[in-house]
């Protein structure tokens, strides 16, 4: 590995772990407050099940039901991929034992614990707090690991004190030996790995590709009126989805600085940053997905989806700005934010003032966790800023550029 690349990597983690620690610290202390008061004093309802399905009968049934909260840290969706640092250490774990992942996303650790215990689930992937009232319900597993891994993503502060908690571990039912044995020792070998294993890699032509992205200029030539080198594609692929090409080329920029080989940390790919599973529904192959070409193409695609998927909103100004926040977060978590704006008295067919404002709050536990909220927890802020910052610079476009 070169300096450049290590560098790279560090940087990246820093960046990732700076994103979710005032998530983390505020779900942990939470989360912590509602298991004393709710779960482990309830324990009738937590007997014992009397299932005997450990790790062959997993292997044999070729799927691992994993049970956990959404969660900057543990599981959320994005751009219809699956994401979370616990995730992707569960999902790693049920590769190396040759079966695939289910998520079942619960709305508490008692929800959690009670699906565990009736067998709906086979392995708890969330920082359980590991009290001795559980000891004959649950079998823990990975503390050291697991409460090491959440202290690295948690404690970035001098002053260690301020936060005072139980170790975490993940938790298997007690009829689950064989389960809790493997996992333990798999977590224990990997420990090492596990920032690398919760990484997105994306991989073409057996070559893997680290998040990068080279900036460029937002205006390629004001004198001459040229935003950019794609600006003959923006004019031809506008046309398609009925948007001012301006408005493509902002788009453009803010997904990749118009940078073709772009790839983000999440794993989104190219001119206009699609995700692989994104990619292949809007018939962009991975041998042409870093074609400027090719990727525009599946993007307006795309576009024409969600501006079909929103044509409720007569006001095609304003449906714009749904189909952008769409883009970023995913219709589902944007139909979530308009569901729960309708809820506390807002348009939910209105973005400014109205939706957006339930978008800036779709990270806090309150929100998505709402019965209302189908998709759980997403970055708000982020599509908040996506869709003000898309819509700034296309008004700087159209000043310049009449």
């Amino acid at each position: 590995m070169t300096i450049d690349t290590l560098l790279k990597s560090v940087l990246c983690k820093i960046f990732l772990v700076l994103i979710f620690i005032p998530l983390l610290l505020s779900s942990c202390k939470q989360e912590n407050s509602n298991v004393a008061n709710s779960v482990f004093e309830s324990k009738d309802e937590l007997s014992a099940s009397d299932a005997d399905f450990d790790l062959s009968d997993i292997q044999a049934g070729g799927e691992l039901i994993v049970l956990t909260l959404y969660g900057p840290t543990s599981y959320f969706e994005f751009r219809g991929e699956n994401f979370g640092f616990q995730y992707k250490l569960a999902d790693a774990f049920a590769q190396s034992i040759g079966v695939s992942v289910r998520v079942d996303v619960c709305r508490s650790t008692h929800e959690m614990l009670a699906k565990l215990q009736r067998g709906d689930g086979d392995l708890v992937a969330y920082q359980m707090p590991k009290l001795d009232s559980l000891d004959s319900h649950v079998t823990y597993c990975g503390t050291a690991p697991i409460t090491r891994f959440i202290d690295s993503l948690a404690v970035v502060q001098r002053d260690r004190s301020v936060i005072s908690a139980p170790e975490m571990a993940w938790a298997v039912r007690t009829h689950s030996p064989e389960l809790a044995d493997t996992l333990n020792h798999w977590l224990a070998r990997n420990e090492s790995e596990f920032f690398n294993l919760c990484m997105p890699v994306v991989v073409k032509k057996n070559v893997s590709y680290s998040s990068r992205r080279i900036a460029r200029s937002p205006v390629l030539n004001r004198a001459k009126g040229q935003i950019s080198v794609y600006d003959h594609l923006f004019k031809t692929y506008s046309q398609q989805c009925i948007w001012d090409w301006r408005l493509l080329a902002a788009q453009a920029y803010q997904e990749s600085a118009f940078d073709p080989s772009a790839v983000s940390w999440m794993g989104a790919m190219g001119l206009m940053q699609l995700m692989p599973s994104t990619a292949r529904r809007v018939g962009v192959s991975e041998s042409d997905v870093f074609d400027p070409e090719c990727n525009l193409r599946g993007a307006v695609r795309l576009i024409r989806s969600l501006d079909s998927h929103y044509s409720f909103i007569a006001n095609r100004d304003e449906r714009i700005n749904f189909i952008l926040a769409a883009y970023n977060a995913g219709a589902g978590h944007v139909d979530d934010a308009r569901r729960i704006a309708q809820k506390y008295g807002r348009n939910p067919n209105i973005w400014r003032g109205h939706v957006d404002e339930y978008v800036l709050r779709m990270s806090e536990s309150k929100f998505y966790n709402d019965s209302l909220s189908h998709h759980g927890y997403f970055r708000g802020s982020e599509t908040y800023n996506y869709v003000n910052d898309i819509r700034s610079r296309w008004q700087q476009y159209r000043t310049i550029l009449k």
